[in-house]
């Protein structure tokens, strides 16, 4: 597991929008997302039917980016990704995300209805931090 530094975990913890790749096919594919970092974890909302959430199914590596172009400060994590989609974890990073963002209050979701990604660090490299 990284150990990101206290710089990097500001970074981290002011954004709420990266960009996530997964891979199917040999195919990269890139999508804005919203997360939260928890528990030393990246926790990514998304739905079932997203071509993000069916390249899982077949390839569970991961890269996200968090980035500001002035100042050129990024961070970029790569990872093993895995569904959350019930239980204590589910409902426990649901509350945050209700909390947190609006959308979610707007268009509730139940345990099975959508999932969350959880991306497990392996690695990082960041600039500008």
């Amino acid at each position: 597991m990284v150990k990101f530094t206290r710089r990097e975990l500001e970074f981290i913890n002011k954004y709420e929008v990266c960009r996530m790749a997964t891979v199917a096919n040999g195919k990269p594919h890139v999508v804005p997302i919203c997360y939260m970092f928890i528990d030393e974890c990246f926790y990514l909302a998304t739905d079932y039917d997203t071509k993000k959430y069916k390249n899982l199914q077949k390839n569970r590596n991961v890269a996200l980016v968090i980035d500001l172009y002035q100042p050129n400060k990024a961070i970029v994590v790569e990872g093993d990704a895995e569904i959350v989609e019930e239980g204590n974890e589910f409902r426990k990073i649901y509350d945050k995300f209700y909390k947190k963002f609006t959308w979610v209050r707007d268009t509730p979701w139940k345990e099975k209805e959508a999932p969350f990604i959880k991306l497990k660090p392996l690695r990082e490299m960041s600039w500008g931090l």
